[in-house]
């Protein structure tokens, strides 16, 4: 038999396939880190897009505290300082180290909160940052006894 009519032989087959499980692997390993990556700056992301959330809410609430009193004694009307409570407001972000901006309006104060959250995992695929919001808006309210 000459050689070229031989069978090939399993360790030659063999050899043929080298490196097809490599790249499989590889592939798999990528995406299997991708994933993760995904779920673990996904969670951080979502974790400070709520904290973010609350820091809003917070500093709407104080900011909506700060009502005219004399207004209030006198006719009864509840009234908000708009320059006082945007400041209250932003005050209460700085406090918290939290970036953002208040409006207010004689009714109400609307903050909102802006916050970047640095990858980790993500980084591999090219996304160092995810951007996170917060918006709230509290409208200043008589209550009774």
């Amino acid at each position: 038999m000459t050689r070229a009519h031989r069978r090939p032989t399993r360790a030659h087959r063999l050899r043929r396939d080298e490196g097809t499980v490599t790249a499989f692997t590889v592939t798999v390993l990528f995406a299997l880190l991708a994933v993760t990556g995904l779920v673990v700056d996904a969670g951080r992301a979502l974790t400070a897009d709520v904290q973010a959330q609350g820091q809003a809410e917070d500093a709407a609430r104080a900011g909506a505290q700060d009502i005219d009193l004399a207004r209030l004694r006198t006719d009864g009307t509840v009234v908000l300082q708009p320059a006082q409570a945007q400041h209250t407001a932003t005050a209460y972000l700085a406090g918290e180290g939290a970036t953002g901006t208040a409006t207010a309006t004689n009714e109400q104060v609307t903050v909102a909160v802006t916050g970047t959250v640095h990858t980790t995992l993500l980084t591999l695929v090219g996304v160092t940052t995810l951007h996170v919001h917060g918006q709230a808006t509290a409208h200043a309210a008589r209550t009774t006894p």
